[in-house]
């Protein structure tokens, strides 16, 4: 019985404090932060050159149906969050080979992030997302205060780490650069 109590209280804490969390940020556009990385056992050129085929994208990110690469600095994204398919455009803001890739979404869902790409030693290179991100309805504001775009993009890192590895090589490259704008 006790045990029954506490659980009790426990769910009910945690909905006030997600109700609260959702009153306060529906008077003002949400912004999440999320930052990750993961080492991966491929030279930096490698990880880099793969990172740049956005069109792979789908093969290990959760969720992402289709990412076409519209030029060299402008790419449309098809992804299903909370069950809802999602449309929309982002803009290459900045891309140094070997270095970083920075974006901004330009439509739709509002994200803008980078990522970085670290060489640790010849054939070990740790890359670092860091990802800024508005979600939009309740679903997203839940999934978002739950933890699950962390979550998300952690696995999608896990499996683009699988995914160069086990390939042993890139399927593209794309090494032109983009200066910062």
């Amino acid at each position: 019985m006790i045990g029954k109590i506490v659980t009790l209280a426990a769910v009910a804490a945690g909905g006030v404090l997600l109700s609260k969390k959702f009153k306060n940020s529906r008077h003002s556009e949400k912004t999440s932060t999320m930052e990750d990385s993961i080492e991966v056992n491929v030279p930096v050129s490698t990880a880099y050159n793969q990172w740049t085929q956005f069109e792979e994208f789908p093969k290990f990110m959760k969720g992402v149906r289709e990412v076409r690469q519209l030029d060299d600095t402008h790419v449309h994204w098809r992804v299903e969050i909370g069950g809802k398919e999602e449309q929309w455009d982002a803009e290459i803001t900045e891309q140094v080979p070997d270095t970083r890739i920075a974006w901004r979404s330009t439509s739709g869902a509002k994200n803008e992030g980078v990522v970085k790409f670290y060489k640790i030693a010849d054939s070990v290179t740790r890359v670092v997302l860091q990802m800024d991100y508005g979600p939009k309805g309740l679903v997203e504001e839940i999934g978002d205060a739950l933890g699950m775009v962390k979550m998300r993009t952690s696995g999608d890192l896990r499996r683009f780490k699988e995914y160069i590895e086990s390939r042993g090589k890139e399927t593209g490259e794309w090494r032109g650069s983009v200066p910062q704008h």
